[in-house]
C-alpha cells in the first residue's frame, strides 16, 4: 500500500480549518454538484469545477454572499499547503491555470438559455510562506498569497501537526490496497464543524476497523480543539492593494461588540518585529483595548521595508498610509451581510519598527 504523505494530510486539515475559520466572513462552502450543475460535477467522491478546456478537482470551493461594486458573484478557490519549507513557483503557476480556464468558460449563443456567470478567484495558504517566484508570479497574476507562519496561527499549525501525525499512523491498519479516505475525513469533519448543510454532503464511509476507531478518535478531538476556540475568527480584509489580510481574531464578540455601533471607525496599525518575522496589529484609535485583529503582509513587502535599517521607520509610514489607508470587512449577520471599513490613522511612533 502507498501511504499518503503526511504533508498532505497536513493540508487537507488546513482547508478543512480555514473554512471553518471563515465560517462568518459570508463564505458558503459548496460541496455538491446540485447547488450549481451547470459549473460543478460530481464524479465520485471529487467535486469538480467546468472550465473551457477541462475539469478541475476543487477540495475547498466557497461562493460570497456580496457582490462587489462593477464585478459579478465571487466564488474562491482555496488551497493549503503545509510544507516543512516555503511554497514553491509550480502550486502558484497551477493555481493560474485553473483559473484562467474557469473564468473562460463562458459562451453567450444567441436564443441560449440566460446562464449566471461568476468571478473565479484563487487564496493560495501556506503555513511556511512562499518563495520569491511564487510571489512574484502570483502578484503578476492576481493569486493571493496568505502566509500563515506568524504566531497568531501557531496554536492552529501545531493542532493540525498532532492530528496529522495520528492519521498517519492510523492508516496502517488500512486494507493492503485501500487508499487513505480523504473524502471520508472531509465528511466526518465538515459534520462535526457544521461547515457544510448535511443532506448536501457526499456519502463516504469506511469499514469498522481499527483505522476507523483511530482516525475518528484523531478527528474528533481534532473538532473539540476547533470547537473550543469558537471564539477565534478569520476575517478577511480587502485593503486598496493587490493582496487580501487575513485578519486573526482571537475573540469576535469583543470585535463585534465596537463594530456594531461604529461600523465606520479609524484603527492605529502597529508592526511588530522585523522581515519575514513581523506580524502586525489593529485596533481602534479611540479604544486601544477594544479588540486586536493580526496581520501578515507579502513577504516581499516586508523585505523592501526592512531593506535599508534607517528607511525602515518612513517606508512602513508609506506603506500604510498608501495601501492599508482603508480596509473593508463583510461579515455574515444572519442571513444578511455586514460591512466594516477601518480608516487607518496615523499615530505618533513609539519606538524604531513599531508605529501607531
Amino acid at each position: 500500500m502507498e501511504l499518503i504523505r503526511e504533508s498532505a494530510l497536513r493540508g487537507y486539515l488546513l482547508e478543512e480549518s480555514l473554512a471553518w475559520m471563515l465560517r462568518f466572513s459570508g463564505y458558503r462552502l459548496l460541496v455538491h454538484a446540485d447547488q450549481d450543475p451547470a459549473e460543478l460535477i460530481r464524479d465520485g467522491g471529487t467535486l469538480r469545477v467546468r472550465g473551457r478546456g477541462a475539469q478541475h478537482q476543487v477540495d475547498v470551493l466557497g461562493e460570497f454572499a456580496f457582490t462587489p461594486a462593477f464585478s459579478m458573484p465571487v466564488r474562491l478557490f482555496l488551497e493549503a499547503k503545509f510544507y516543512q519549507g516555503s511554497c514553491g513557483l509550480e502550486t502558484v503557476r497551477n493555481a493560474h491555470g485553473v483559473i484562467h480556464d474557469v473564468n473562460e468558460n463562458f459562451m453567450a449563443d444567441d436564443g441560449a438559455r440566460p446562464r449566471q456567470r461568476y468571478k473565479y478567484s484563487y487564496a493560495l495558504f501556506s503555513a511556511n510562506g512562499f518563495t520569491r517566484d511564487a510571489q512574484r508570479y502570483a502578484l503578476a497574476h492576481q493569486i493571493s498569497l496568505v502566509d500563515l507562519s506568524g504566531a497568531s496561527f501557531a496554536w492552529l499549525l501545531g493542532l493540525i501537526g498532532t492530528t496529522a501525525s495520528s492519521l498517519y499512523g492510523a492508516q496502517q491498519h488500512l486494507p493492503g490496497s485501500d487508499p487513505f479516505p480523504v473524502t471520508w475525513m472531509r465528511t466526518e469533519l465538515r459534520k462535526a464543524l457544521e461547515t457544510s448543510p448535511l443532506n448536501l454532503l457526499p456519502p463516504a464511509s469506511v469499514p469498522e476497523g481499527k483505522f476507523r476507531q483511530a482516525a475518528g478518535v484523531a478527528l474528533a478531538q481534532f473538532a473539540a480543539v476547533l470547537g473550543q476556540r469558537s471564539e477565534a475568527e478569520l476575517l478577511l480584509g480587502f485593503p486598496s492593494a493587490p493582496f487580501i489580510l487575513p485578519l486573526a481574531v482571537d475573540d469576535h464578540r469583543r470585535f463585534l461588540a465596537y463594530a456594531e455601533t461604529r461600523p465606520d471607525h479609524p484603527v492605529r496599525i502597529r508592526r511588530r518585529g522585523t522581515g519575514a518575522a513581523a506580524e502586525w496589529t489593529l485596533s481602534p484609535a479611540d479604544a486601544a483595548g477594544a479588540y486586536e485583529l493580526t496581520f501578515k503582509i507579502p513577504e516581499h513587502i516586508e523585505e523592501w521595508i526592512s531593506g535599508i535599517g534607517e528607511k525602515e521607520r518612513r517606508r512602513t509610514t508609506q506603506f500604510k498610509e498608501q495601501f492599508l489607508s482603508t480596509i473593508t470587512l463583510y461579515r455574515m449577520d444572519g442571513a444578511g451581510v455586514r460591512t466594516y471599513q477601518l480608516q487607518y490613522e496615523p499615530s505618533s511612533l513609539s519606538r524604531p519598527g513599531t508605529e501607531g
